[in-house]
């Protein structure tokens, strides 16, 4: 059983990389990488109390899947965002991988996602605000980003209250 003792964290040379795509031989292993990013995530939720969304590079899964589980379990295989809307909003960002520290960050209203669900079939998906906010997070992940490099100055920090 994984648990929040199997996430990277912040400084780990791992979530600086970009993820790489999954192939389409690689199907059978998304339900056992699904498995351990809900374990992941319930687990953080008992500690933390926080956690609707993670990306596989956070457990040192270098591929391109994002796991959410907000109402019900969404997985989103080889996520492409296609648009971004103009209009931007600022948000207090939250990561598992360093999860006492929020940090300040400029995220866009709304994105059009394209992505694989777990049948392998092309879906295509709008969000907007705290939704879009979330997937931006997780899809920063699969790109090697992490919300403190998208911090809104120097002062865009602060500990979790």
């Amino acid at each position: 059983m994984r648990s929040a003792n199997d996430l990277l964290l912040l400084g780990d040379p791992l979530l600086y990389q970009r993820s790489i795509e999954i192939m389409p031989e690689e199907l059978p292993l998304i339900a056992t990488w699904v498995r351990d990013l809900h374990e992941v995530m319930e687990d953080i939720r008992r500690k933390y109390s926080f956690g609707r969304g993670i990306a596989a590079p956070q457990l040192g899964i270098m591929k391109r899947l994002i796991y959410i589980n907000i109402d019900s379990p969404k997985v989103f295989i080889n996520p492409e965002i296609v648009d971004y809307s103009p209009g931007m909003f600022e948000v207090w960002d939250d990561c598992m991988c360093f999860p006492n520290l929020l940090v300040r960050v400029l995220r866009h209203n709304s994105i059009r996602v394209r992505y694989l669900d777990e049948t392998w079939q092309q879906k295509e998906e709008s969000f907007e605000g705290d939704l879009s906010e979330l997937f931006q997070h997780e899809y920063d992940h699969l790109e090697g980003i992490l919300c403190t490099m998208r911090a809104i100055d120097s002062r865009a920090f602060r500990w979790r209250e």
